[in-house]
C-alpha cells in the first residue's frame, strides 16, 4: 500500500469533502468537527484531537491556511506550511478528513459540514465558539475539551528559542 497516497486522500477539497460527507450521512455516521492551526503537533494536540474523535464516528479537521495562521499568530508563524500540517494530521489514525480553509473563521465549513458535534478547546466558552448557534439550531451539540496543562506550541517555541 502506498501510504502517502492514502494520507493524501484524507486531505480534501470542498468538492471532495461534500461527496465524502454525503457518503458518511448515508451510513448514518455521527460527524465531529473541530478546527485549528496545529502548527507544531504535540501531546496536547493529540490529547485534544483523540478526545474530540471519541465523540462520534467521523472527525473532520478544519486546518487554518498559512495566511490565516499568520493573521492569528503573527509574522513568524506558521512554522510548518499548510500541506505539511495537513499531512501530519492525516497521518493520525483517528482523523478521517482534513480540509484547509483560508477564511478568518471556519463558519462556512461548519455550515457545509453541519456537524453533529462541534468541538473546541478549553480556552473558549460556548458564546465565543464560531458556529455554535448554527450547530445547536440544527440539532447538534457543542463540546469544550480542557487543555492538557503544560503543552502548547507557545511553550515549545519558547524552549526552542531558549527562553525557558
Amino acid at each position: 500500500m502506498n501510504y502517502s497516497e492514502y494520507l493524501s486522500k484524507k486531505i480534501h477539497t470542498i468538492e471532495s469533502l461534500k461527496k465524502q460527507i454525503n457518503a458518511w450521512r448515508l451510513l448514518d455516521k455521527k460527524i465531529v468537527f473541530t478546527n485549528g492551526c496545529f502548527d507544531l503537533l504535540h501531546r496536547g494536540h493529540i490529547d485534544y484531537l483523540s478526545k474530540a474523535a471519541g465523540f462520534g464516528d467521523i472527525i473532520i479537521i478544519g486546518l487554518n491556511s498559512d495566511a490565516s495562521v499568520k493573521k492569528l499568530k503573527g509574522e513568524n508563524r506558521p512554522i510548518n506550511d499548510e500541506q505539511s500540517r495537513a499531512m501530519i494530521l492525516a497521518a493520525l489514525c483517528f482523523i478521517d478528513a482534513v480540509i484547509i480553509f483560508n477564511e478568518d473563521t471556519p463558519l462556512s465549513l461548519i455550515k457545509l459540514i453541519k456537524p453533529d458535534i462541534l468541538v473546541k478547546g478549553g480556552d473558549y466558552s460556548l458564546k465565543n465558539i464560531v458556529g455554535s448557534d448554527f450547530v445547536i439550531d440544527n440539532g447538534g451539540e457543542v463540546k469544550i475539551i480542557d487543555f492538557l496543562p503544560g503543552y502548547s506550541t507557545t511553550i515549545i517555541e519558547a524552549k526552542i528559542k531558549g527562553l525557558t
